[in-house]
């Protein structure tokens, strides 16, 4: 009796042990389960961590290319940025010359231009002059040739006289008798000396003024003919 107690106990050990492991072998394959389905998981995403790496390698390298083609074209843009560098101070340096050669061209325009502008009001001032004195000669002309149109009425208002005087002499010669002419020959002489001293006295008047009006001309000429002076006055 005591023996199957012992036995009947020992079943039942077993059977709860058989029932533990039985719960433990589920619980080990829902967890060999989960960790299978982990590992694919983890496998999966190894694949892709994979890839991943690759494109992020293929990237850094192309990256890499990029930023050796980025170097050697900025290398290029310094030595350009150098070259103009120079080019921008010969060029300004340059500049610089042309500045102060057009400074002194300007300089050396403006000095011509203010003689250029004293000769001009110079000219302009002789020109001024000049024309007053061509009116002022003008109206020398005039005087002088109103003055030899005077004399020239006066000498032929002589000259007609003298020639009135010597008809009248002439006529009261003729018209006396032979008689009286013959008789009277020193009347005759003295008319003649009279006549004679008459037309030497008109002679003599006519000769003074045309030597009067030859000076007057000579001089007006000889003035009009030499340098102009800007103080020189009509006679």
């Amino acid at each position: 009796m005591f023996i199957c107690l012992s036995l009947q106990n020992l079943v039942d050990v077993l059977q709860q042990r058989l029932v533990l492991l039985a719960e433990e072998s589920r619980r080990d394959v829902e967890l060999l389960q989960q960790v299978s389905s982990e590992l694919a998981c983890l496998q999966s995403s190894e694949v892709k961590l994979e890839g991943l790496v690759a494109e992020l390698h293929a990237e850094a390298q192309h990256r890499a290319a990029l930023a050796e083609s980025l170097h050697a074209e900025l290398r290029s843009k310094m030595v350009q940025l150098n070259e103009l560098q120079d080019t921008n101070s010969a060029l300004t340096e340059e500049l610089r010359d042309l500045r102060r050669t057009h400074q002194e061209e300007v300089k050396e325009l403006q000095q011509e231009n203010r003689g250029s502008l004293s000769k001009l009001q110079e000219t302009a001032e002789q020109f001024e002059w000049l024309c007053h004195q061509q009116k002022y000669w003008m109206r020398c002309v005039k005087r002088f040739k109103d003055c030899l149109m005077e004399e020239r009425q006066t000498l032929l208002h002589q000259v007609s006289m003298v020639e009135k005087k010597v008809r009248q002499e002439k006529k009261s010669s003729h018209s006396g008798s032979p008689t009286q002419s013959l008789l009277r020959p020193l009347e005759d002489g003295e008319m003649r000396d009279s006549i004679t001293s008459l037309d030497a006295d008109v002679v003599t008047n006519l000769e003074a003024q045309v030597e009067k009006s030859n000076l007057l001309y000579e001089e007006l000429f000889t003035q009009a003919g030499s340098p102009i002076s800007r103080y020189q006055k009509p006679p």
